[in-house]
C-alpha cells in the first residue's frame, strides 16, 4: 500500500489527503523522517567548508520545512499530534505513546551534538553583518541549543536526556488521562422533573446527546455547551452540585487516570532540568525568554490586579449572595456549585439579559459570516469554502484565503463541535507554517481553529451563546496572526512568539463581540431574519462588567498557582489538594472544597506550554485593551489602523522583541489604563 506521507500531496494547496491517510502510515513515516532528519544532521556537521551563517544556521532551518525529502518528518508529526488532539482513538493514543520517546531521543540527538553546537557557536561568535530577523534567527538557534544543554559535560547531557524523556512521556499521559476523564463521566436524566429550569435549547441537546448513544431521557457531560448552560439554569441544587464535583475531581479521582503523581513528578523534572542548566527554578528558565523577564515582574502584575480588583470581588460576591438568599432565605448557604445559577439570576434582576436571550441572534453559519466580514472590513481579506480541499472529520469545514489583491493567502480549517476523541476548550494550530523558500517563494500557511461550540440539533441550527462567539473570535485571531505571516524563516513566523506576547491578537479580536457595528453585520435572528436589537445590545454592553472582577481574580488566582509551582527551588513533595488552596489564596474570597482540584486537569500549565507562563493572559490582556482603545480613537474599522497593526505586529511574528513591534504599532509603551477604564476599575 502506497504512504501518502512519502508523496507529494495531489491536494488543493498541497494539503493533508486526510481522506487516504490510514492509521497503519504513521508509524513508518515518523521512522523515515526521523533517519532522513539524522542524515541532513550529518551533513551540515560534515561540511569540509567553515561555517557561516547559510551553511549551518539557515540549513539548519530549511533542511526540515523546506526540501520534499527532508521535510517529512514535519509533514507526519503535524497531521498526527494535530489528530491526536482533535480526533483520536485508542490506537492513536498507543501510537503516541510508542513515539514519544523516539521523538524526544531524536530532538535530543540534535540539540546535544557537540559537533553541530560547535558550528552554531563558531558562527554566533563570528558571522558577517545579519538583517535584524537573521540576527534574531542566530540568536535563538543559538540560545535555543544551549537552554537545550548543549554546554553541559556528557553526564550533564545524559542526565538532561532521561529527565526531557521522562517529561515528554508525563505529559502525553496527562493529556490522555484529561481526555480520558472528561470523557468518562455523563449525567443521565431519566425524570423530566429534573430539568427544571433548563431552557429548551439545552434539553433538546441533551435528548439528542442520549439518542446518539441509544439511551432514553437526557444526557448531560462535562463538554463546556453542556456543562456551562446546566450550572447555570438547572434549579435542582443537588444535580449542579453532581456536575459540579465531577468537573473539578477529573483525574483526581482514585483510579488509573489520576494525575496526582504525574504532576508532582512533572513539576520537579522541570525543577530538575533547570537547575541542571544553572536556572535557581523553572520559572528563573522559562522569563529569561519572555516580556516579563523575570518572576518579580510576574508578581507585580499579579498583585497589582489583584489589589485593583478585589475589592470589587469581594463586592459582587456579597450583592450574588444576597440574591441568593432573597430567593432562598436567610439561612440558605452559599456553595460553589451556586455561583453560575445565582449570578444569571443577578444579571436578570440588573441588565435583563442571558445567553438564551441572544443565541437566536447567533446562528453559527451567520457567525462564521460575521468574523469573516470583520476580518475583510480590516483587512480586505476573503473566505472561500473549498470542498475539494480534504478533512478530519465532517465537522470540518476548509476555506481558501485570499488577500485583498486577490492573491492567495492561506488555509484555513474550523472545526466547531464536541465529540468523542476530541480534547476540550479551543485552540488554533497549524498543519503548515509560512516560510520563504530559497528561491524566493512565499509558502503559505495552512492554520486550523478547533473548538467544542453548541452544536446543532434535528430541528434547529447551532445556536451560539456571545461567550462562544467570543471564544470563536480569540481564536480566530490567533489564525490570523498565523495566516498573515510574512517572514523569510519558519521559526520565526506567525505564532512563534514569546508567550506573553501570543494572546495579543486573540484577545485583541475579542474586543469586537459588543461592538453594534460589528454585531448589525450578522446578529440576525436565525427564524425571523430580525436583527438584533439595539435595545438588547445596549443591555449586553451595559452588563459587559457584570462579575468582571470575579473573572479577574479567576484568572490571577491561576496564575498565583503556577508560579507557585515552578519558583519552587526544592524538590516538590507537598500534598497537591494543599498546596493549591495555600497557593492561590489570596485571590479566593470564597470556601475552598476541600477534595476540589485544579492542578490535575490544568492542560496549559502541566502540558499546553505555559508552565511558569500562564501569567500572559492577563500580561496581554493589558496589551490588548491598551491596542483596542487605538482602534476605538482612530476608527473601528480604520483601514490604516488595521494595515498598521498587521504590518507591525501580525505580519511580523518573532522576527523582532515584541516590545519593540508594538511601540512601532503604537509609538508608545502599552499602559493598564486602558484595561482598568474597559473594566470599569478606572473612570475614563
Amino acid at each position: 500500500m502506497q504512504n501518502p506521507f512519502f508523496e507529494k500531496y495531489h491536494t488543493p494547496h498541497e494539503t493533508i489527503p486526510f481522506n487516504e491517510i490510514k492509521l497503519e502510515h504513521f508509524e513508518p513515516a515518523f521512522i523515515e523522517g526521523i533517519r532522513r532528519s539524522e542524515e541532513q544532521i550529518d551533513l551540515i556537521i560534515n561540511n569540509p567548508e567553515p561555517p557561516t551563517f547559510d551553511n549551518t544556521i539557515i540549513t539548519t532551518q530549511f533542511s526540515e520545512e523546506q526540501d520534499e525529502y527532508y521535510g517529512l518528518l514535519d509533514k507526519v508529526s503535524s497531521a498526527f499530534f494535530n489528530l491526536l488532539s482533535a480526533e483520536s482513538n485508542d490506537d492513536m493514543e498507543l501510537l503516541a505513546q510508542k513515539m514519544q520517546p523516539l521523538l524526544t531521543k531524536h530532538e535530543n540527538d540534535i540539540t546535544l551534538n557537540e559537533k553541530l553546537f560547535k558550528r552554531i557557536k563558531a558562527v554566533y561568535d563570528n558571522h558577517r553583518e545579519l538583517t535584524a530577523e537573521e540576527q534574531m534567527l542566530l540568536e535563538n538557534v543559538y540560545e535555543g541549543f544551549e537552554r537545550s544543554g548543549a554546554l553541559l559535560d556528557e553526564a550533564g547531557k545524559e542526565k538532561l536526556r532521561k529527565l526531557s524523556e521522562e517529561a515528554g512521556m508525563l505529559t502525553l499521559r496527562f493529556s490522555q488521562n484529561l481526555l480520558k476523564e472528561n470523557k468518562a463521566f455523563t449525567l443521565h436524566i431519566t425524570d423530566e422533573d429534573d430539568l427544571e429550569g433548563l431552557p429548551e435549547t439545552q434539553r433538546v441537546a441533551a435528548r439528542e446527546a442520549a439518542k446518539e448513544r441509544d439511551m432514553d431521557g437526557w444526557l448531560f457531560t462535562l463538554d463546556s455547551p453542556s456543562y456551562g448552560p446546566f450550572m447555570q439554569y438547572a434549579k435542582k441544587r443537588e444535580l449542579r452540585e453532581k456536575m459540579f464535583m465531577e468537573r473539578n475531581t477529573v483525574c483526581a479521582h482514585d483510579n488509573d487516570a489520576n494525575n496526582m503523581e504525574i504532576c508532582k513528578r512533572l513539576i520537579n523534572l522541570r525543577r530538575e532540568i533547570a537547575q541542571l542548566l544553572g536556572y535557581e527554578t523553572y520559572a528563573d528558565y522559562v522569563l529569561k525568554k519572555r516580556m516579563a523577564s523575570n518572576k518579580q515582574t510576574v508578581y507585580k502584575l499579579l498583585y497589582d490586579l489583584l489589589k485593583a480588583y478585589k475589592p470589587y470581588a469581594v463586592l459582587e460576591r456579597e450583592e450574588l449572595i444576597a440574591k441568593a438568599k432573597d430567593m432562598e432565605g436567610e439561612t440558605f448557604k452559599f456553595q460553589q456549585w451556586d455561583a453560575a445559577y445565582y449570578s444569571h439570576k443577578l444579571q436578570l434582576e440588573k441588565y435583563n439579559v442571558d445567553s438564551e436571550m441572544v443565541r437566536p441572534y447567533l446562528e453559527l453559519s451567520r457567525v462564521i459570516d460575521g468574523v469573516f466580514g470583520l476580518a475583510n472590513k480590516l483587512y480586505g481579506i476573503t473566505f472561500k469554502e473549498n470542498n475539494e480541499i480534504p478533512v478530519y472529520h465532517p465537522d470540518v469545514k476548509a476555506y481558501e484565503v485570499f488577500d485583498e489583491d486577490g492573491s492567495f493567502l492561506a488555509v484555513f480549517y474550523a472545526d466547531f463541535h464536541p465529540r468523542k476523541g476530541k480534547q476540550g476548550g479551543a485552540w488554533m494550530t497549524e498543519f503548515k507554517g509560512q516560510w520563504i523558500t530559497k528561491e524566493g517563494v512565499n509558502e503559505r500557511p495552512q492554520v486550523s481553529v478547533v473548538m467544542n461550540l453548541t452544536k446543532p440539533t434535528e430541528d434547529k441550527p447551532a445556536l451560539l451563546t456571545l461567550g462562544e462567539v467570543e471564544t470563536f473570535l480569540h481564536e480566530f485571531g490567533h489564525s490570523l496572526h498565523g495566516m498573515f505571516a510574512n517572514t523569510r524563516f519558519e521559526s520565526l513566523s506567525g505564532t512563534n512568539v514569546w508567550w506573553d506576547f501570543v494572546e495579543l491578537p486573540s484577545q485583541f479580536m475579542e474586543n469586537f463581540s459588543l461592538e453594534k457595528e460589528f454585531l448589525h453585520t450578522f446578529a440576525f435572528h436565525y427564524e425571523t431574519g430580525e436583527p438584533m436589537p439595539d435595545e438588547l445590545i445596549d443591555r449586553l454592553i451595559a452588563g459587559r462588567n457584570f462579575m468582571c472582577a470575579s473573572g479577574c481574580l479567576r484568572q490571577v488566582s491561576f496564575g498565583l498557582l503556577d508560579m507557585a509551582y515552578y519558583t519552587k527551588s526544592d524538590s516538590f513533595d507537598d500534598d497537591i489538594l494543599i498546596f493549591e488552596k495555600n497557593a492561590w489564596k489570596d485571590a479566593i474570597i470564597g470556601q475552598q472544597l476541600p477534595n476540589t482540584c485544579m492542578t490535575v486537569q490544568f492542560s496549559h500549565i502541566m502540558a499546553g506550554g505555559y508552565s511558569a507562563g500562564y501569567y500572559s493572559y492577563k500580561w496581554a490582556e493589558v496589551l490588548d485593551a491598551d491596542a483596542f482603545a487605538v482602534f476605538k480613537k482612530e476608527g473601528l474599522f480604520n483601514r490604516a489602523t488595521a494595515r498598521r497593526f498587521r504590518d507591525c505586529i501580525l505580519s511580523k511574528g518573532g522576527t523582532e522583541h515584541p516590545a519593540i513591534l508594538y511601540r512601532r504599532f503604537k509609538g508608545a509603551d502599552p499602559s493598564i489604563d486602558a484595561l482598568l477604564e474597559r473594566n470599569g476599575i478606572k473612570k475614563q
